[in-house]
């Protein structure tokens, strides 16, 4: 496979060499929107994974049965798509009020009403999401890893000629357009694949076999994402409750799975 152009985590050009595709595994693991669509073309699904919170968000909201539009930018343009398509747009967390209750708190997502379509912008996972182009799109985090790696092992995915690439979508560093990779993200990807290997689904890349092993070798996981660096932020303004929603591991039966633009679940 010859090395291919795609724009990377800032405005260049990036030129990705055939090395970069991990071919000749079943389960394949990047980070961030480079590594999605590294991965994506290549494909038969791209999981993506942000733990704190767009993908534990989405999880939410699907149980509660609204469809999720994912957009990059929290600006005009989103409250224009969201007019267009009928749908609540979801306001920074410490921008909700009464009248516009929706944000990328999965707490509040919880305890607000469940609209029957909302859109959720995000630098990181909802971007990440938006930018895959041609592959199916699942939205995995702690609370669905188990449900998501079973119903892609149904799906017959995993092999060396229908692999599934799982996208650890990080941070970026204030201020900067760099990724920041973060660690209960490369957690929750571990979650995921360690499922589908539990399923026989396989063989996995080196890449994978780390976020995997990552994964399984953390005695106490809760604890694990409460202290990390992206937890503390949390607590420290406000919404510690959004970090204790992330760790309820296996908690939601539901697949978020991206189609005609909306995450809606698949397991249904």
């Amino acid at each position: 496979m010859a090395a291919k152009g795609v724009r990377g985590e800032g405005d260049w050009v990036v030129e990705l060499p055939a090395w970069s595709q991990q071919d000749g595994t079943g389960v394949r693991f990047e980070w961030g929107i480079t590594g999605a669509r590294a991965l994506g073309p290549g494909c038969a699904a791209i999981v993506v994974v942000d733990v704190l919170s767009f993908t534990t968000s989405v999880s939410v909201a699907i149980d509660a049965g609204t469809r999720v539009y994912p957009y990059t930018f929290r600006d005009r343009t989103a409250a224009d798509f969201a007019a267009a398509h009928d749908a609540r747009l979801a306001v920074g967390r410490r921008a909700m009020s009464a009248e516009q209750p929706w944000s990328l708190s999965p707490a509040a997502l919880r305890r607000a009403p469940a609209p029957e379509r909302l859109v959720l912008p995000s630098p990181n996972g909802s971007a990440i999401s938006a930018a895959v182009d041609g592959v199916p799109v699942i939205a995995a985090c702690l609370r669905n890893a188990a449900v998501v790696g079973d119903w892609i092992a149904k799906q017959g995915w995993g092999t060396v000629d229908q692999p599934i690439g799982v996208i650890a979508a990080g941070e970026h560093w204030p201020g900067r357009d760099v990724l920041r990779p973060a660690i209960e993200d490369l957690v929750g990807a571990g979650a995921v694949i360690a499922a589908l290997a539990d399923h026989g689904v396989g063989t996995l890349s080196s890449e994978a076999i780390i976020a995997r092993n990552t994964y399984t070798g953390i005695a106490d996981v809760p604890g694990l994402i409460t202290d990390c660096a992206s937890g503390r932020e949390l607590a420290a303004i406000g919404f510690g409750e959004d970090v204790a929603t992330a760790i309820e591991i296996d908690s939601s039966a539901t697949v978020p799975v991206l189609r005609d633009g909306s995450f809606s679940d698949a397991s249904a």
